[in-house]
């Protein structure tokens, strides 16, 4: 089997200047980090119906043990919205994870699973009472917020708790930021831990988030450093914070070249050194992309191949799955998945979009997407690095079709 990856060396036709790459070569036990681990490509090979996502729960766990590698002494919070699959939540479990949950929901799935209700803490920040209190019923006693009215809501319903106040990001070089909706500024965060202390609350840390797949390790030291200083002043209040939940944002294989994993974890070890000196409080650190994207692989299918006018040199390719179906992440273009098919050969210029009657279900128009040129309906196309934050965000039955299936391996 010939195996073309897309690619954006266009010429002035939208004809691809760019040799396609080579049929990948892989040994039992390895996976190119361009390509999928024989035993996804074995199962690609049954074609269930598409489309689906398959994850190797193998790659799952080289990711945690990677992450646990680089921070040995933190403690690992799985983002279960990245993908809530059982069989992950089991097999993470069983690794000696953690779990950052952010609903009610997240935490009745944990607790089916057998995981420890000391194992959780609820990360979100926006919660409803009543969902404060059925998990502090439940055993939860970590809690995030972001402002005085949700500090209240916890002192009422989950008294004594521990907490950590989530501080504004920027986001800056995240392919999918997280500023704005979430965090408050430092001034407001000292004030805030103080009157949890007041409210009989336990302050135990503040988190921050500096994006979602955060290609530029050096985002974490502004900060790193802002924390030590508001520790420092907390400090002279006699309130002493033990950790800091340095939140996700390591980033998957996407279209971008990244830096090996171990230039972010030294300069994020760096950054709480300098710091926070010789005594630095227990790091807590909230991972999804990083340990379950290039874990897994959704087959889609060619419904479609369109020009929108006989001039028209750019092809409309049609898949069986879209922005609805779990590629929400293709909004504004931001995560730029890598694009694998059978067909080899001269490549041209794409717009791709899914299969729904909305004119929002467009993947990518302005970024530069290549595929082959003899392209045809029906063919497969495999959409790589594709196992978090995708069949945890497929709608249930817009236009009919039904919720993202996913196979773990």
């Amino acid at each position: 089997m010939q195996t073309s990856y897309v690619n954006s060396g266009l010429d002035h036709e939208g004809v691809s200047t760019l040799a396609c790459a080579p049929p990948l070569c892989l040994d039992a036990s390895q996976s190119d980090t361009r390509g999928l681990t024989p035993k996804l490509e074995e199962f690609l090979v049954s074609r269930p119906e598409t489309p689906f996502l398959a994850v190797d729960l193998s790659q799952v766990q080289s990711k945690y043990l990677e992450l646990q590698g680089g921070f040995p002494h933190a403690a690992i919070h799985y983002a279960v919205k990245a993908n809530p699959s059982p069989e992950i939540i089991q097999l993470l479990a069983a690794l000696g994870s953690r779990f950052d949950i952010a609903s009610r929901y997240e935490l009745d799935l944990c607790l089916s699973l057998g995981v420890s209700p000391a194992w959780l803490s609820y990360g979100n920040t926006v919660k409803k009472a009543v969902d404060i209190a059925y998990a502090f019923e439940c055993g939860v006693r970590i809690f995030t917020f972001d402002s005085e009215a949700e500090l209240e809501k916890l002192r009422k319903h989950a008294p004594g708790a521990d907490v950590q106040c989530r501080l504004l990001s920027q986001g800056k070089s995240a392919d999918w930021p997280l500023s704005r909706k979430f965090g408050c500024d430092l001034d407001m965060a000292y004030d805030l831990l103080l009157k949890s202390r007041d409210l009989g609350l336990n302050p135990i840390g503040v988190t921050f988030h500096v994006g979602s797949q955060q290609t530029d390790p050096q985002q974490w030291v502004e900060p790193m450093q802002q924390a030590g200083e508001l520790y420092r002043q907390l400090g002279r209040q006699n309130l002493e914070l033990k950790w800091i939940n340095i939140g996700g944002g390591l980033p998957a294989t996407y279209q971008a070249t990244l830096l090996p994993f171990s230039c972010y974890a030294h300069t994020i070890q760096q950054a709480l050194q300098d710091s926070f000196g010789s005594t630095p409080p227990q790091i807590m650190i909230e991972p999804g992309r990083f340990l379950v994207a290039d874990a897994g692989v959704i087959q889609s299918e060619v419904i479609l191949i369109a020009h929108k006018s006989r001039q028209d040199l750019r092809r409309w390719v049609y898949l069986d799955i879209g922005k609805f179906g779990g590629l929400a992440e293709t909004m504004d273009e931001c995560i730029k998945y890598r694009l694998r098919t059978d067909r080899s050969g001269p490549m041209g210029s794409v717009i791709l979009a899914g299969p729904t009657c909305d004119s929002a279900d467009v993947l990518y128009e302005k970024s530069s997407y290549a595929l082959p040129l003899d392209l045809a309906i029906g063919d497969p196309i495999e959409i790589l690095s594709a196992g978090a934050y995708t069949s945890s965000y497929a709608s249930v039955g817009f236009n009919g079709f039904p919720p993202l299936r996913t196979y773990c391996l």
